[in-house]
């Protein structure tokens, strides 16, 4: 609605140019930004020591010895 005063003597009118207004609205806008990751799983075979031992046995049989009493008090 808009309000104009009545003129109190009638007279032509006189228009001015209009003056532009703008209003300027601003709306967010997603912009996806890509960033690519490349994960590079690396692998390294690494030396660790583990002690085996091998074993082997044997008999062996000896001649019989001489048995010898032991005495006390010689």
């Amino acid at each position: 609605m808009s309000y104009c005063p009545k003129p109190i003597c009638p007279a032509s009118n006189v228009v001015d140019p209009p003056k532009v207004i703008y209003r300027d609205f601003y709306h967010p806008q997603i912009v996806n930004v890509i960033h690519p990751v490349e994960i590079v799983n690396r692998h390294h075979c690494v030396p660790v020591p583990r002690h085996v031992y091998c074993y082997s046995q044997r008999d062996e049989f000896q001649t019989p010895t001489p048995y010898v009493p032991y005495r006390r008090g010689r």
